[in-house]
């Protein structure tokens, strides 16, 4: 199995950055999921959806704002 290369970036907050992204990408992906499945009738997957892009959104906003601390804190 072939592991994903090392990261250019050195920055301790570069996992932050991506993990922010990839939650904040969801949150946008999953409302064409969720109209999807209530096109097809199916309110079930619809919640089911809606409580992921909850979370999501909820841990984006999150690291947007650890992120901010960080930045803070380290430009004094």
């Amino acid at each position: 199995m072939a592991s994903e290369p090392e990261s250019p970036l050195k920055d301790k907050n570069y996992n932050l950055v991506w993990a922010v992204h990839q939650s904040l990408e969801n949150v946008w992906k999953l409302e064409t999921y969720i109209k999807d499945a209530e096109r097809q009738g199916d309110e079930e997957l619809a919640r089911w959806f809606r409580r992921i892009q909850e979370n999501n959104q909820k841990a984006g906003e999150q690291g947007k704002q650890m992120l901010v601390q960080r930045i803070q804190k380290e430009n004094g």
